[in-house]
């Protein structure tokens, strides 16, 4: 079986690719590079059922031969992008993805978008169904993506009903792992990043927001389940695990401080909440478990273990030393 993954040179990309080449599918990665890493690229470069193509899927796509399976997660996913590309953001959303669904019309093959909890927007209803139509500022700082993942929904229910595309939707809630960019822009990279610097975990808002945290392998198996399952409507794909972001800045200081041997962990400082940060999100993931046969494994201290065990690795960090990593850290926008 051939399958294409958008937004491949991610970090979800990766974890994604690296499960379909162990399964024994031939992969192609459509990425312009633009958020992905060239790194997660080179990793399969030598695969002999790998390909990989530098391309922007808002423009015209490569030529690709017979495809069944069409994963589409390519869009920059950090509000750091949403304040810096709005415009470009949207392009991807719209444009991006209806250019992957004129290809999977054009190919027979079943697309499954990488949708999002941002559809939810600052949720009203905790937990979140997927019978749950939102609460989201459509004028706002975060609406070219929490918008924009609405329209790709819409989109896909539209070639669904005109032109029989099959179609499966992953409304994907905090993912994290290794393969992540350190200087990212989302949570738990930054969190790690300070507390490798010894520099103070900045969050927004007084800590009590809370968030759900699943680990890579999780998320991309559900993925893959919902891929080959026969629900063609909407799924939510994250941990049920809910947590104040303060409490997991303050188990990544610890973790770092731990694995780097250091006595004391960093400080967490608070800045005032940005406009319309969720406050609550929480995944219902009752048809996830009852129709995928799928729910997350890997418990939250476990997955920061082994992330932040990958983020030293890649910085040449031994324990007991305190190098900087290098560059400036930015604050955490959730």
């Amino acid at each position: 079986m051939a399958v294409l993954v958008t937004g491949g040179a991610g970090f979800l990309g990766h974890h994604l690719v690296k499960l379909l080449l162990d399964e024994g599918k031939e992969v192609i990665v459509f990425d312009n590079l633009w958020t992905g890493s060239a790194k997660n690229v080179r990793y399969f470069e030598k695969h002999p059922s790998f390909t990989f193509k530098h391309c922007d899927i808002r423009e015209r796509l490569p030529d690709v031969g017979h495809i069944e399976q069409i994963y589409h997660l390519a869009c920059p996913a950090s509000p750091d992008r949403f304040e810096e590309s709005p415009v470009e953001i949207l392009e991807t959303c719209f444009q991006g993805t209806k250019n992957i669904f004129d290809l999977g019309v054009k190919r027979g093959a079943r697309v499954l978008i990488a949708s999002t909890s941002e559809t939810y927007g600052d949720p009203l209803t905790s937990p979140q169904s997927e019978q749950y139509r939102g609460n989201v500022n459509c004028f706002g700082p975060r609406s070219c993506y929490d918008e924009g993942k609405r329209i790709a929904e819409s989109l896909a229910y539209a070639y669904h009903h005109k032109h029989g595309l099959q179609v499966r939707i992953a409304r994907i809630f905090n993912a994290y792992g290794p393969q992540m960019q350190l200087h990212d822009g989302r949570a738990v990279p930054n969190f790690i990043a300070s507390a490798m610097e010894g520099q103070s975990i900045v969050v927004y808002g007084d800590g009590n927001a809370t968030r759900c945290f699943q680990y890579a392998s999780d998320c991309v198996e559900g993925l893959h389940r919902l891929m080959n399952s026969d629900h063609d409507s909407p799924v939510n794909i994250g941990s049920d695990v809910e947590m104040p972001i303060g409490l997991i800045a303050d188990m990544v200081a610890r973790v770092v401080a731990e694995k780097m041997g250091q006595a004391n962990c960093v400080d967490v400082t608070f800045l005032p909440q940005r406009e319309d940060d969720p406050t609550q999100r929480q995944p219902d993931i009752g048809l996830a478990k009852r129709v995928l046969g799928w729910a997350p494994k890997v418990e939250l201290e476990e997955g920061l273990d082994r992330t932040v065990d990958w983020f030293l690795a890649e910085k040449g960090m031994a324990s007991g030393s305190r190098r900087a990593v290098g560059g400036a850290i930015t604050p955490v926008r959730l």
